[in-house]
């Protein structure tokens, strides 16, 4: 349990932009799908079912443009050996 709350609060930035991210695509893609089909439990499940798979996927490409933005920035200058 103690793994899970350390990766949370290790986390809680990206997750709460996740969750924000996550809410907004599922009104737009009710909304969306509910204008396309006019049947609400379609767009229900297409509301739902999409945009949790693309939060997942958001999760995880935040993640990887953070180490790589990491990686591109400036390393310390190692002190010269003598």
């Amino acid at each position: 349990m103690t793994r899970l709350k350390n990766l949370l609060k290790a986390n809680q930035p990206t997750l709460m932009k996740t969750g924000s991210y996550y809410l907004i695509h599922i009104t737009v893609a009710a909304c969306v799908a509910y204008a396309v089909t006019r049947n609400f439990w379609a767009s229900l499940t297409l509301s739902l079912l999409e945009p949790t798979v693309q939060a997942v996927a958001y999760f995880f490409h935040e993640k990887a443009w953070a180490r790589a933005a990491a990686r591109r920035a400036p390393q310390p200058a190692l002190a010269a050996v003598q």
